[in-house]
């Protein structure tokens, strides 16, 4: 066997060590730049609209100062709006980023996989037939995406594991058969019943107010971390069940813990302003191809969903003539999408 030469080996390390440094610092420029476009848009959505406000009253509104007209429309009006949709935003990305590379497909989005769906069954009962208040409709919403998670969980357990495959396709005839359950509800509504309901189904931001999206926030606040402390665990079970228990993670308690958490994040967006179609599955493919192959796209995903969320709502209310539920917009991105998604999965001749 020949020997290494210390030059090569040298030269070898050096190179390793080049490559890390450039893809630490393509990552963290992708995420600096994600960040700062969601504070640029998120200041814009505050100052424009059918009024527009300059930077210095806003600020002012912002910091408790009373500014005539601003502090009205600025702070009662655009601030909760534009601080739920970055919370939603936020929760719905890293929720769908976390199942897609847990699962290691980009169909494995809780918003297609049926958690989102158990939401909203859960909040049409609550508005058309039990009549609850919209708090209440809150707290079932956010029960429900937790107790369809767990089922769905619970039917594709098998022989101590859970397989990808099993659990994307029993969550979609979870999704199905609630989507079912929400039409039957509709199809037997009074008209005006059936306008807010069908308000909520879409997904929106109006009527938003701090008490709704304050659970939200403290969801936010509290799981983030715990799901970036397991950022490597996922990492490494993206590779595989078989090379993860290799690695020393401990598979199945691990996803059990990212489901949870996960889940949980999308419940408390969901129920903070409905299930805005498709922002948890397009935000992580995304924000994939924009990082690159340079580390986890988890965080980036939440970011470019709050940004695609913030976007999206601007661009409901102000840029059609007339105002739309952001969910409008979002789903009208996402269903083209999933279908180039499909034909590209088609022409590899892969599974996607």
């Amino acid at each position: 066997m020949t020997a290494v030469q210390p030059d090569a080996l040298a030269a070898t390390l050096e190179a390793v060590t080049a490559g890390r440094r450039r893809r630490g610092r393509r990552r963290l420029l992708v995420h600096l730049g994600l960040g700062l476009a969601v504070v640029v848009v998120f200041w814009l959505s505050l100052m424009l609209g059918r009024t527009n406000y300059p930077f210095s009253d806003v600020l002012m509104v912002i910091l408790g100062g009373d500014v005539d007209g601003a502090s009205f429309t600025v702070g009662t009006l655009r601030l909760p709006r534009a601080g739920t949709g970055l919370m939603v935003g936020l929760a719905f990305g890293l929720a769908g980023a976390t199942f897609q590379t847990m699962l290691r497909n980009p169909l494995a989005s809780p918003d297609v996989i049926g958690i989102s769906s158990g939401a909203s069954a859960a909040a049409v009962i609550g508005i058309l037939v039990l009549a609850v208040s919209p708090t209440t409709v809150s707290v079932m919403a956010t029960a429900a995406a937790l107790a369809t998670a767990f089922a769905i969980y619970l039917l594709a357990f098998k022989q101590g594991g859970v397989a990808n495959t099993r659990l994307i396709l029993i969550g979609i005839g979870v999704a199905s058969m609630l989507g079912s359950v929400v039409s039957y509800v509709l199809s037997g509504a009074a008209a005006w019943d059936m306008q807010v309901a069908m308000r909520w189904l879409t997904g929106n931001l109006n009527g938003a107010t701090w008490e709704r999206t304050l659970p939200l926030l403290l969801a936010v606040v509290l799981l983030t971390p715990v799901l970036l402390y397991l950022l490597r665990d996922l990492e490494a079970i993206r590779l595989g069940d078989q090379t993860a228990a290799a690695l020393g993670v401990p598979v199945e308690r691990v996803r059990v813990l990212l489901i949870v958490v996960a889940v949980t994040l999308m419940a408390f967006a969901t129920a903070a302003a409905g299930p805005i179609a498709f922002v948890a599955f397009l935000s992580g493919p995304i924000a994939a191809r924009i990082l690159g192959p340079v580390g986890s796209p988890v965080l980036a995903s939440g970011l470019f969903g709050a940004l695609l969320v913030l976007v999206a709502d601007f661009f409901a209310q102000y840029a059609l003539g007339t105002r739309f539920p952001v969910g409008v917009i979002t789903g009208a991105l996402g269903a083209p999408f999933l279908i180039y998604l499909l034909v590209r999965s088609n022409r590899s001749g892969g599974s996607l």
